[in-house]
């Protein structure tokens, strides 16, 4: 099953003809790095039935040696998407302004916990082609508990040991991984062996997807191919999620270091390399 849905479809998929259980749960995870939180923009407008989520509050927890971003407490975030509405036997779809890296991290935590229909609004709020509404929903709680394991998570020794037998992936901008700039981590670089495979490159100007067959084809020249083992980090676990979602997308599963580049140069006996050494 695709791990996307279309304005259009995600229109269909809401009908109020339909059972209340085969409509999806929408929540609004609008989110961006270094700004602020996503709720003022929610209140100034929503697909009708979001319920805004937290990913600062919600889908990470407390910043230190673990990342900026790492997993939450299970049962926090359970909770969470229980007062969402989020239920076991119902689908989900999440969304945010345009970019995607908020909702996919909604989608991979989601999945990690167990969730098997969940799904990204394609191009977010943006290529919503329906109304908006203030109102503010009151959802009947779920009853979502999560059962961590559903996707494949790396540890750092785990990423330092797929970069050098297998295809670890750095989502980040090429000028970070390159190490000519680091704009918020306290070290330049990339984990030595890992393949600069920028996430801003899977998606079209609009936020969207490229296709099946381009996602494939970029992931194949990196190496990436079904069957093989793949992982994929970026800064703090956010951006590579949505990477992880573009390789779903392509039919390759990949592990994500949730730590990342954060908690990879919170620890200084961790190497760091420059330059293009791979990608």
């Amino acid at each position: 099953m695709t791990v996307i849905i279309s304005s259009l479809d995600l229109a269909g998929a809401l009908d109020p003809t339909r059972p209340e259980r085969e409509r999806p749960v929408l929540l609004d995870v609008r989110w961006q790095l270094g700004g602020p939180p996503g709720d003022a923009a929610y209140a100034q407008g929503h697909i009708p039935g979001a319920v805004y989520v937290d990913l600062e509050a919600a889908l990470a927890g407390p910043a230190g040696a673990a990342g900026r971003h790492p997993l939450p407490d299970p049962e926090i975030f359970g909770a969470a998407m229980r007062a969402a509405g989020v239920s076991h036997g119902r689908p989900v779809v999440v969304y945010d302004a345009a970019q995607g890296w908020g909702a996919a991290r909604a989608w991979w935590l989601l999945r990690w916990a167990g969730h098997p229909g969940v799904r990204v609004l394609d191009g977010g709020l943006a290529a919503w082609e329906g109304g908006l509404t203030t109102e503010v929903p009151s959802p009947q709680e779920g009853d979502f508990v999560p059962q961590p394991g559903g996707l494949p998570v790396l540890d750092a020794d785990g990423a330092a040991a797929l970069a050098r037998r297998g295809l670890l992936l750095d989502a980040r901008a090429g000028e970070r991984y390159r190490g000519e700039v680091e704009p918020i981590d306290p070290v330049a670089g990339h984990i030595p062996g890992a393949v600069s495979a920028p996430t801003t490159e899977n998606a079209r100007p609009d936020g969207r997807l490229r296709d099946r067959a381009e996602l494939a084809a970029r992931f194949a020249a990196l190496g990436a191919t079904p069957g093989a083992e793949v992982g994929v980090y970026c800064g703090s676990g956010v951006s590579a999620a949505h990477e992880v979602l573009a390789l779903a997308e392509a039919g390759v599963e990949a592990a994500l270091y949730p730590g990342s580049w954060s908690e990879w140069t919170a620890d200084p006996s961790r190497p760091v390399a420059t330059g293009p050494e791979r990608g």
